[in-house]
């Protein structure tokens, strides 16, 4: 789609939430520059400024209005651009409402497990059965679905794939296997990389463990 819209993402490589802007963007086909932010390094003078309540990525600047927080990033992408591109969002209220609640519910849940997979050292059990028991109880929404959001990947969809596409980073920090115990949602996974705007918009899941492996060396951690 060819857009006359000036789009500035401020992102970085890694970002599990500048994941989900870049694929919101990418299945409306609209066009956009990245400025990418160094995560081991003071913040820039631009994210300060465009965002400076969380001071955080990502940042979307849509002719020169900055939107924050990934989640109202993706709302705000399918709203602004419904004619001729595919919709995020359910038309339906109450599956608009459901699929808001489980995106909140991967940040709220599924998101701070899945960080002490990898950043942190020694025991890491609780965080396993915490992270295992959340992604389950997300796969129970898939309902035999080929995507959360039906018979075409939508909003929920995009909320989750970047937490796939750590998989493989979970899995080697924490030492177990994702597919044995959720079958199902790793079978969707790999369903939605099929998709051509995903799989080139997103890192391959091993460049991902590279990018976590440096951030952990240069943070110490």
């Amino acid at each position: 789609m060819e857009n006359s819209d000036d789009l500035v993402l401020l992102d970085s490589p890694g970002s599990p939430f500048g994941m989900r802007a870049r694929l919101a963007l990418a299945a409306k086909g609209l066009k956009f520059r990245t400025v990418l932010e160094d995560l081991t390094q003071s913040k820039s003078s631009l994210l300060l400024k465009v965002n400076p309540v969380h001071k955080k990525i990502p940042v979307l600047i849509h002719n020169g209005k900055p939107i924050c927080e990934s989640l109202i990033i993706v709302e705000y992408i399918d709203e602004a651009w419904k004619d001729g591109c595919r919709p995020l969002l359910p038309s339906d209220p109450y599956q608009r409402a459901n699929a808001k609640f489980w995106a909140d519910f991967i940040d709220k849940k599924i998101s701070p497990a899945s960080d002490k997979l990898w950043e942190i050292e020694g025991d890491q059990q609780a965080a396993k059965t915490e992270f295992i028991e959340g992604i389950k109880m997300l796969e129970g929404e898939l309902k035999s679905k080929p995507y959360f959001g039906g018979e075409s990947l939508g909003f929920l969809d995009i909320a989750f794939l970047p937490c796939y596409y750590w998989f493989h980073t979970f899995e080697n920090f924490g030492k177990f296997s994702i597919e044995a115990e959720c079958p199902e949602l790793v079978a969707w996974g790999k369903r939605c990389m099929e998709e051509e705007f995903v799989h080139t918009s997103l890192p391959h899941p091993h460049k991902i463990y590279d990018l976590a492996v440096d951030y952990k060396n240069k943070m110490g951690i």
